[in-house]
């Protein structure tokens, strides 16, 4: 395939092609929607991609690659950059000795996620450079230049996409490639490879240095981009996607869009703002742009405040600008609420847990689907792995009769990601009506588009892996009961043995088997 042509890519195809093009040596991450696309399409360009049991894994391998003085990337969604952020925090005072780029997928709107976070204010805490694309060009271009910043600076740097980058498509023209060529080696600088107190103190330092000096840049050199009309009345600063809503929203307005988002070049910034008279801060989520630019001493417009829900589009922009409040909007046809696949094999077991009155512990999956009517059989959801925790901790204080009850339910992808701690803790301490833990195995990565896990027994490009065992691993925890059934074929024997562990006072682990019905389409058995 000759990468070099000029074609219509998706934001998260181009993200996979700038990072070809800016020779990473290994990318890793975990699946999340909106930027799951990434590894796999980097996969199917040549470059070496794995999918890691979770996010904070897959950091610390991608950190050990930029130790070794090399390039790397990992993906994953805004939340994912919760289970990264230990590696990401200490990550920016270590700094790197080759490069290496979080690519974090935000989703405003909440489209398949638990929450609205704004990544930007990640890149403020951990102190480390952002970048924000508006579109598939900017995804390749910024991807390229998140590499020369990580490896001209020494430092971890984020490139923010959102929904609509991602899954948005338009014109992409790559760049020529650069001459440079990364050479492997570590050099054993413990100082700087070892986050004790006393060497961590010095780094807080140098890595402050390393924002000022690049904060300098971005006032030079930064990828930002002014667009002049003195005849505007109202005249903007904004980032990202909400540049694309904006300028059609707009007209011919005076903009700064804002390229490198942290951090910001503010000077530059204040002239503009100085500049002109009426100015207002167009962005997505949370007010990180007008509270900057505010605090700094720039005077801007406030935006009503229902504004950072959601996502943006050309209409919202439009009510922004002329200070509308939101008008509530009655749909024109009832949405259809989403459920379980038919056929789904998830449908048995919580038909079971339905009929036997559980109190239902869920987590990420979809299988969280089995809350939504006509099942209403999960109860509770927070984030990756807490189904389990949540489940002991209603055992611990609810009425023994009620207690006995709770069942944690897990899918194989989410038990592998961050389910073996909660496990361990199931194991140790243990509720005195003891536990059930449901390990819903479906044989692959579902509600994220089939990605392979380590529990498949398949790498990310389909060649053969170790294949964990989930009942060895719950038995090399001291668990003795441990099942595993089909919840189709051995629905009766599935039944009387859950009753059975209801009823008994220790802790119990299913895991029912059966994969999912889109995946045996792929020959998954």
């Amino acid at each position: 395939m000759d990468t070099m042509k000029r074609r219509f890519l998706m934001g998260n195809e181009a993200v996979a092609l700038g990072a070809l093009h800016a020779k990473v040596s290994l990318g890793t991450g975990y699946p999340g929607t909106p930027s799951s696309e990434i590894l796999d399409v980097f996969n199917l360009l040549g470059g070496k991609a794995q999918w890691a049991p979770n996010e904070k894994v897959a950091s610390e391998v991608a950190l050990g690659v930029a130790f070794g003085s090399m390039n790397a990337f990992v993906t994953m969604k805004h939340v994912g950059l919760n289970v990264a952020a230990d590696v990401l925090f200490t990550a920016a005072y270590s700094g790197v000795d080759g490069a290496m780029v979080f690519v974090v997928a935000d989703d405003p709107g909440l489209a398949s996620s638990q929450n609205e976070q704004d990544t930007r204010r990640y890149a403020v805490a951990s102190g480390v450079p952002l970048l924000e694309p508006s579109d598939s060009q900017e995804a390749y271009d910024f991807m390229r230049l998140a590499f020369k910043i990580s490896r001209k600076w020494n430092i971890p740097v984020i490139l923010r996409l959102t929904t609509r980058v991602c899954h948005s498509g338009s014109i992409v023209t790559p760049s020529p490639l650069d001459d440079f060529e990364p050479t492997p080696t570590f050099n054993r600088d413990i100082a700087t490879h070892v986050m004790v107190p006393g060497h961590a103190k010095p780094a807080h330092y140098r890595l402050r240095k390393k924002l000022e000096e690049i904060a300098l840049w971005n006032e030079k050199e930064g990828p930002n981009k002014i667009v002049k009309d003195d005849d505007s009345s109202m005249a903007f600063v904004t980032s990202g996607i909400s540049y694309m809503h904006l300028r059609e929203a707009s007209g011919n307005s005076s903009i700064f869009k804002v390229g490198l988002t942290h951090p910001l070049p503010i000077n530059s910034i204040l002239e503009f703002v100085k500049d002109h008279g009426q100015i207002m801060a167009i962005e997505e989520n949370d007010p990180y742009l007008y509270e900057s630019i505010t605090s700094a001493g720039g005077k801007l417009v406030q935006t009503p405040k229902a504004y950072r829900f959601g996502e943006l589009n050309v209409t919202r922009v439009k009510n922004m600008i002329a200070l509308k409040d939101e008008e509530v909007v009655a749909p024109t046809a009832k949405p259809i609420p989403p459920k379980l696949c038919l056929g789904c094999p998830h449908m048995y077991t919580f038909e079971l847990l339905k009929e036997l009155d559980c109190s239902v512990s869920g987590d990420i999956g979809c299988y969280t689907l089995a809350a939504m009517p006509p099942l209403s059989a999960l109860h509770s959801q927070i984030c990756m792995g807490a189904s389990i925790g949540v489940g002991l901790g209603l055992r611990h204080v609810l009425p023994k009769e009620k207690a006995k009850r709770v069942v944690s339910v897990i899918g194989d992808s989410t038990f592998i990601h961050s389910g073996l701690t909660g496990l361990a803790e199931m194991s140790y301490n243990v509720p005195s009506t003891g536990h059930v833990l449901i390990i819903l195995d479906n044989s692959t990565t579902a509600m994220t588009g089939q990605q392979e896990h380590p529990g498949t027994g398949k790498k990310l490009d389909g060649s053969d892996a170790n294949k964990l065992d989930y009942e060895k691993i719950a038995r090399a925890m001291n668990i003795e009961d441990v099942f595993t059934f089909d919840p189709k074929e051995d629905r009766e024997q599935f039944k009387a043995a859950l009753i059975d562990a209801l009823d008994k006072e220790k802790l119990a682990v299913f895991i029912i088997k059966r994969p999912c019905i889109l995946a045996m389409k792929k020959g998954v058995k």
